[in-house]
């Protein structure tokens, strides 16, 4: 392909297409635009070293840098390399530089504690506390340094959130933010906890505990379940909220289910540690009903990577918001029910049912163990006697959804 003569416009930019291959659109003066298969594009400038070595320098991504800002960027790499300088090593040195002054700020030793404390949590909790952070502490106390910081200053911070509505935000900010200060002080760059203070002078709102809404009504379980057959959506959204009240996990482990996890020939959905609350494998055995929805949706999502794909981002699970919408779209209001009051149901009933081993339940909802390695190795603990309780399950929700005066629990033969 012949090299452009002019130079680029905006538009040219913005219209680009991928195509099969990466290639280049350039501007002029070593400056180009690198489209990539994937439909990123990256602005890139081409120079030769003072040392006579050519390279490459990354100016960022478009459209986030846009044109005119990576001409800007061009001319400012020219003028260093006038100067004998190399552009890549100056931006480095002052990277370093704007390090070595910040290294006691609030924000960097924040980042430090985070990759040394939070490295074995989950994803969701990683990204919870580093995403609290971000929003509601480092814009005010990002940039000082730490040993600065009062509490009357942090305690200005977690009025702002208590102000929006969330107590229990503002006490999970103080927490990690308490975490901080003392990793500071461990590492000689603070001397005092003002997080601690404030939690010592119960300064905070009480959080209020309100449990998870749920129905304990066996009818209006059964208006539930045959609600959920009525759900007009799309395949995906419905097959997951009909799935939800049978294997009664987390959302967020429903939505992330992949067909690599379900074995047909077991009749079981094996959800790995990582994706776990409580960092241990775990083992959904599937009932008949369960493995007749993932047969249905098979055909549509079977050959890619989730059980439930989201639909506009390909590659990606379904929303994490995807079944409390279902719910709310069929009448149930948050404050009457949402996807974790699945597990509450099913918790509820099966306790109340006296027919199953108090351990078997607590070990199908997956409940968290203090020992995480006694929990690596009792994921199949009672799966019997799970298997068994599965079907059981799956099979009264039958008997709810089919309506009539249901007063008593079916026995366990009943149901085999």
């Amino acid at each position: 392909m012949a090299r452009q003569t002019k130079p680029l416009s905006p538009t040219e930019c913005s219209s680009a297409k991928a195509k099969e291959k990466d290639y280049r659109l350039y501007d002029g003066g070593g400056l180009f635009l690198l489209v990539k298969s994937n439909g990123s594009k990256i602005w890139r400038f081409k120079y030769t070293k003072p040392n006579g070595v050519e390279t490459l320098m990354s100016f960022g991504e478009f459209p986030a840098v846009t044109l005119a800002n990576a001409r800007g960027l061009r001319e400012e790499a020219k003028s260093l390399l006038a100067k004998s300088l190399d552009p890549i090593e100056e931006r480095n040195r002052k990277k370093e530089e704007a390090r070595s002054e910040n290294s006691s700020s609030f924000e960097i030793i924040a980042h430090e504690w985070f990759d040394r404390a939070m490295a074995n949590k989950s994803k969701s909790h990683r990204d919870r506390t580093m995403n609290r952070l971000e929003s509601d502490i480092f814009p005010w106390l990002g940039k000082r340094d730490i040993s600065t910081i009062e509490a009357p200053e942090l305690l200005t911070c977690l009025r702002r959130i208590e102000e929006r509505g969330a107590i229990e935000t503002a006490h999970r900010v103080r927490w990690s933010c308490g975490k901080v200060f003392t990793y500071a002080i461990a590492t000689g760059r603070a001397k005092h906890n003002p997080a601690d203070i404030l939690a010592k002078a119960d300064v905070l709102q009480s959080p209020t505990t309100i449990p998870f809404p749920t129905i304990t009504d066996p009818v209006k379980i059964g208006a539930l379940m045959r609600a959920i057959d009525s759900l007009e959506a799309s395949l995906t959204v419905k097959c997951a909220t009909q799935l939800a009240p049978l294997v009664f996990t987390r959302i967020g482990e429903l939505r992330k289910a992949e067909w690599s996890e379900i074995d047909f020939e077991r009749k079981q959905w094996r959800i790995p540690a990582a994706k776990m609350k409580s960092r241990a494998p775990h083992i959904v055995p599937l009932s008949r009903q369960a493995l007749e929805i993932l047969r249905t949706i098979q055909p549509l999502s079977g050959h890619k990577q989730y059980v439930f794909e989201g639909g506009r981002t390909n590659g990606r699970p379904m929303s994490e918001a995807a079944i409390n919408v279902a719910l709310r779209r069929l009448g149930y209001s948050q404050e009457e029910f949402t996807g974790h009051s699945f597990r509450k149901i099913a918790s509820t009933q099966l306790n109340e049912s006296h027919l199953w081993h108090r351990d078997a339940i607590e070990r199908q909802l997956a409940h968290g163990e203090k020992d995480t390695v006694a929990a690596t190795y009792n994921h199949a603990q009672h799966l019997p006697e799970r298997t068994e309780m599965m079907q059981w399950w799956a099979d009264y929700l039958d008997k709810l959804k089919a309506g009539g005066d249901i007063l008593h629990f079916p026995s366990r033969s009943a149901s085999a």
